[in-house]
């Protein structure tokens, strides 16, 4: 067989098919978004934490959708804090971005994803999955300083990547045993980082706090309510809402 016709019968047996482009893509580049279209954008957050849900609230934001990604949020050997935080927040915010791609509803959205870690100096503290892991994390925060660090992305409508970290110190009191066993005993510690949550009954612990309060509890809200406006998103179009629906 001569080499031109093994190279044609190979074309022809290729499977493969060009990538096709996504809904997303394709309105990104044919389709007026946000004031230009004079429609509201649409925002997607990946993540399903209620604290997040909250503090957006407070600034009068609230998702048109939750797309929370499952990804491994192991560090990898030797990877710093800000190293870590920044690649899952921007893999959430890719995974999210992914999934509605092809949702004619959501296509078009802009997606904010976060990541919050503690670390006490270069050691990062994931979130407890087990008590004795909560009760270690206690003990070492127990009469010291440590940061709070999360990682902000925001995709937006065309696909622009944008990341911000924010970091807080915090500093605990001296936890005698009978508060570390008290704290353990009310289960609070489950799914938060650190093994505590400031908001609730660990905000007794905190001695000092330089820097964010809401991004201790799970998001920045200055820093995110910034990016958002400063991509375009209407942030403020929610408040002259609230204004007119007061009858006073």
């Amino acid at each position: 067989m001569t080499s031109t016709k093994a190279a044609l019968i190979n074309a022809l047996s290729r499977t493969d098919n060009p990538r096709r482009e996504t809904l997303r893509q394709e309105m990104a580049r044919t389709k007026p978004t946000g004031r230009r279209a004079g429609l509201k954008p649409k925002l997607v957050l990946a993540s399903a934490s209620p604290r997040r849900l909250t503090l957006l609230a407070q600034a009068g934001i609230e998702p048109d959708a939750l797309r929370p990604p499952s990804i491994d949020e192991t560090p990898k050997k030797g990877e710093m804090p800000r190293s870590l935080i920044t690649r899952l927040a921007r893999t959430k915010a890719e995974e999210a971005r992914d999934l509605i791609a092809n949702d004619k509803d959501l296509a078009d959205a802009y997606v904010m994803a976060a990541d919050t870690i503690v670390a006490v100096g270069r050691r990062i503290l994931v979130k407890p999955r087990f008590l004795e892991e909560a009760l270690a994390s206690l003990q070492l925060l127990s009469g010291r300083n440590h940061r709070v660090l999360t990682a902000l992305c925001l995709i937006t409508p065309d696909d622009r990547v944008r990341v911000k970290i924010v970091d807080t110190k915090v500093r605990f009191k001296r936890l005698s045993k009978e508060e570390i066993q008290a704290y353990i005993a009310s289960r609070e510690w489950r799914g938060k980082a650190g093994g505590y949550a400031i908001q609730g009954l660990a905000g007794c612990f905190v001695q000092k706090l330089v820097g964010s309060y809401t991004n201790v509890v799970g998001l920045p809200l200055t820093e995110a309510v910034g990016m958002l406006l400063a991509e375009g998103f209407p942030i403020h179009f929610n408040w002259l809402k609230l204004g007119e629906a007061d009858p006073q």
